[in-house]
């Protein structure tokens, strides 16, 4: 299947910046560890970051390009019947800050609701351990994750989980069915 143009805009002609929706694993790959090789202060342990480019392969896809240069990248994870999770996402150092991030979450969050997806949630390190993850931190509240819950030793001591959440809306329209077993018993 060809990738899948999502969004694009631009401050100039310059400036534009595309999120594209990628199938191809090997596409998927290069750009993740190109992106995630230039991210040493979150991705710098090897085997972990290893782990995160071979599943990016499998996984919903969102690339962002600047003058056709893939700058940052974004894969969900479905964790549940009802719940995707943003597994991984990275943007290129010198494009942080200018919307990059929420512009990638913004066509994730779109394909998690088309998906039949009622919840997102993301794992980072708990706030006030590292600058570096407490940015992250702030970046997720800023786009309307909500605190869950925190485990402390997931990681390990020194790296505590801290999980946050987000509703994509109501269970309007959907039937017992989709939701349970098909006998009338759900597991919600």
């Amino acid at each position: 299947m060809k990738d899948k143009k999502v969004h694009s805009f631009a401050d100039t002609d310059e400036k534009q910046l595309i999120i594209r929706q990628e199938e191809a694993s090997e596409v998927k790959s290069r750009i993740a560890r190109s992106i995630l090789e230039a991210l040493p202060e979150w991705f710098g342990i090897r085997e972990s970051r290893e782990e995160y480019i071979r599943d990016s392969a499998d996984q919903p896809f969102f690339a962002a390009y600047s003058q056709n240069r893939p700058v940052g990248f974004l894969c969900l994870k479905k964790t549940g019947r009802a719940t995707a999770e943003l597994a991984v996402m990275g943007v290129l150092p010198e494009y942080h800050r200018q919307g990059i991030g929420k512009a990638l979450f913004e066509a994730a969050r779109v394909y998690a609701v088309r998906s039949g997806f009622l919840f997102l949630q993301v794992k980072t390190v708990e706030m006030g351990h590292y600058e570096s993850y407490d940015r992250t931190n702030r970046f997720y509240q800023s786009i309307g994750f909500q605190e869950f819950e925190v485990f402390p030793g997931l990681w390990d001591e020194a790296n505590p989980c801290q999980i946050y959440v987000m509703g994509l809306g109501g269970a309007a329209g959907r039937t017992e069915e989709q939701y349970g077993d098909g006998n009338g018993k759900t597991d919600l």
